[in-house]
Formats: C-alpha cells, structure tokens, sequence
C-alpha cells in the first residue's frame, strides 16, 4: 500500500509540473529545449575498459637430460640472474657415457695410424708393380675407413660431453621463476627427438616490463593508436596510477554474448615489480583532450529526418521548412548536420560543418558564429514519448 502511495504522488507531482507549463502558448507547453550560446570549450574523451596484467615473453626451461632430479635452484617468485644453475639431474649416465666415447676416440685414433702405415706401404708396392691393383684398393678404402671412424668417435665424445653439461640447467636471461612443475627426487624422461623435446621443469619471466591485454569494443578500437599513453589502475594499489603505451592492437576480434571486442596490448615499465601476473586492471586510454575554439552540445544537432519532428515545436512554418530541405549538401549526416538557431524572428535550421567530439560537445568548423545560440533539444522518440505522457496526464487530471 505504501508503494502505491508514492507512485500516486509522483505521477501527481509530474501532472502538476506539465500543467503548470501548459497555461501558455504552444511553444511553453512543449518547452523541451534549452538555450546554448555557441563557444570555446575543452573536449575530452577517454574509452574505459578492463584488462589482466601478464607477461611480455615467458621463457620455458627444460632439461634435455634424463634422470632423478638431484637439485633444484629456485621457488617460485625468485629472482636469479643469467647463468645461475637451475636444476642438476643425475649424472651417473652421461659420465660413463663421456668414458665410453674417450675410449672409443684413442680406439679409432690407432686404427687410423695402422690403416694410413698400411696405405703408404700399398701405394709404394703398387707403384712397383708388386701388388694387385685389388690390393691397393682395398688398402685405400681401410684408410678412409678408420678415418670416418674417427670422425664419428669425435662426435660420439662431443655429445657425450653436452649429455653430460645438459645435467646442469642454467638460466637463460635474468627473470623471475613464476611457476616451477618439477620437484628434488623426480625422475624425468627427456626425449629430445621430439619437437620441443626435453622436460618443463620452470618458467621464466623478465618483470620489469609487463603488459596488459585489454578488450576494447569496435565502437572504440578505431580511436586507439600505436604509441597513445594509458593509464591503468589495480585493485591492490588504489591510491597509485600506472602509465604504459599502446604497442599492438590484434587485428582478430573476440566475440562474446553478441559484443565485438579487439585485444588491445599495453606495455608497461614494471621496475618495482609490483605488478604482477594476471592481476586485474583497468585501463583508461585519453582519446580526447583539447580546447576548440567554438563548439556546440552535441544535442543541438539534427538529421535532415528528425528536424521535421522538432520544427513545429519552435514554430518554424513547413513551407520555410521545405524550402530549406530542398537543397542536397554535401557531407550530410558525416560532418554536416542541422541546427535550430535563434534569430529575432524565432527558431530557424542552419547547416554547420563539425569535427572532434567528446560525445557531450562537437567542435564547429563552420555554418555558425562565436555568442550565436542554438537550440538543444532531445531526441525525436523522445519528444514523443513526452507528448503522449502530457496529453495522458491532462486526461486524467483535466
């Protein structure tokens, strides 16, 4: 009862409002518009969005040995410098390994000394004739055999022994651990063969410059350049404003329930480290902010269509209305629109060309003068909706 109550005097407080303007003439009972004086004004436009804080480039560490993980030289949150040792996997394998292929080596290094005495031997008694021409040849492949054989003992040592440095993962830049998968006493397989081969053991992240990916909707993206300043601000830090620059807008868009959105990426100086991954923004990008010599509210402008619902509000006889209409100007509904000027004979439509808007007012480049007034009003749906509230309320209260 008591929501009915005030429902009940609102509308009658309503009533008496529009029959209190309803006593005059035609133009007071339909007194929807405001009086502005065409000036300077300072425009200013900001899109807002909301973005999360993540990293520039991850860097992946991954052992490329295989074993029980003996030592692990970082938390998550750490910071280590370039080279520190991260991890060591048992070396037992590698080490015999590394013996294995020195053995071999000294092995293929004697073969080679006897397969080239052999040679020479061959070659003299061949150009003697005292041995075959079979024989000499045979002679000559023994030699090029023990030297591939060396070759290949060479290269069986040299990976042994990165088999053998591979049990010691060291850091690859100065970063920060942000997450670590592998604990001391694991055993891991490694199998290199693969694409992107080895075992994730931690990532690395360098936070002193991070950037945040913020969604901004298509009405806004084409606003928004490379190298524009942002503002952002966290929930952890309310009372301190972070700065960062647009480097890249993603050309594929995202879509979700209906509205298109373009990531938009945001580099941001984190020397502090007080930003940290995946923290939660949001992000204001100063699209606008300049003084223009004259402007107007963007509610004074008009189409060629909506005009004819507001013209008989401020008296302007049809006739003067078509005669106006009847011209085709270039720019319409672009940068040209319509404006209801007050003159000494009442309302009359103006064309004016406009530039920079911050959605409230729109620069005017021409069609008006500075001090000269213009009528704002509301839009077409709206006017109506008014009048059909007036003429219901005069109904009902007389």
């Amino acid at each position: 009862m008591k929501y009915i109550n005030v429902k009940f005097l609102t509308v009658l407080l309503s009533s008496a409002i529009l029959v209190g303007c309803g006593g005059g003439d035609k133009e007071e009972e339909f007194k929807f518009y405001t009086l502005k004086e065409a000036g300077a004004q300072q425009l200013e436009l900001t899109v807002e969005a909301s973005g999360t804080v993540e990293a520039i480039s991850s860097i992946e560490i991954k052992s490329k040995a295989s074993g029980q993980v003996l030592f692990l030289g970082a938390e998550v949150g750490d910071y280590v410098e370039e080279g520190v040792v991260l991890a060591r996997i048992d070396q037992r394998t590698p080490t015999n390994t590394l013996a294995q292929a020195n053995a071999d080596l000294e092995v293929a290094k004697v073969r080679l000394s006897n397969a080239q005495n052999q040679f020479d031997r061959s070659k003299r008694l061949h150009e003697e004739g005292n041995i075959s021409d079979k024989s000499f040849e045979d002679a000559q492949e023994a030699f090029s055999s023990a030297r591939a054989q060396l070759v290949r003992a060479e290269v069986f040592l040299e990976n042994a022994r990165i088999a053998l440095d591979d049990t010691s993962v060291r850091s690859p830049i100065a970063g920060t651990v942000i997450s670590r998968l592998a604990e001391v006493g694991q055993v891991i397989t490694s199998p290199t063969s693969a694409v992107g081969g080895g075992t994730l053991l931690m990532e690395m992240a360098d936070l002193n410059k991070v950037r945040v990916r913020a969604l901004i909707d298509e009405i806004d993206i084409g606003k928004i350049s490379i190298g524009q300043e942002v503002t952002l601000k966290v929930s952890a830090y309310r009372d301190k404003r972070f700065t960062g620059v647009v480097s890249k807008i993603e050309p594929m868009s995202k879509i979700d329930q209906n509205v298109t959105t373009f990531p938009v990426l945001i580099d941001i100086e984190n020397t502090d480290n007080l930003l940290l991954i995946g923290m939660n923004t949001d992000v204001e990008i100063e699209i606008l902010n300049e003084e223009v010599a004259l402007a107007l509210p963007a509610g004074s402008l008009r189409t060629r269509k909506d005009v004819v619902s507001v013209a008989g509000l401020l008296g302007i006889k049809q006739a003067d209305l078509d005669s106006f209409l009847s011209k085709k100007v270039p720019g319409e509904n672009f940068d040209t629109f319509i404006v209801l000027k007050k003159t000494s004979k009442g309302a009359f439509p103006h064309w004016v060309k406009v530039g920079k808007t911050d959605l409230n007012h729109v620069e005017v480049k021409g069609g008006i003068a500075e001090k000269e007034i213009v009528y704002v009003l509301p839009s077409e749906g709206l006017i109506k909706y008014q009048q059909r509230f007036s003429e219901r309320v005069k109904g009902r209260f007389g």
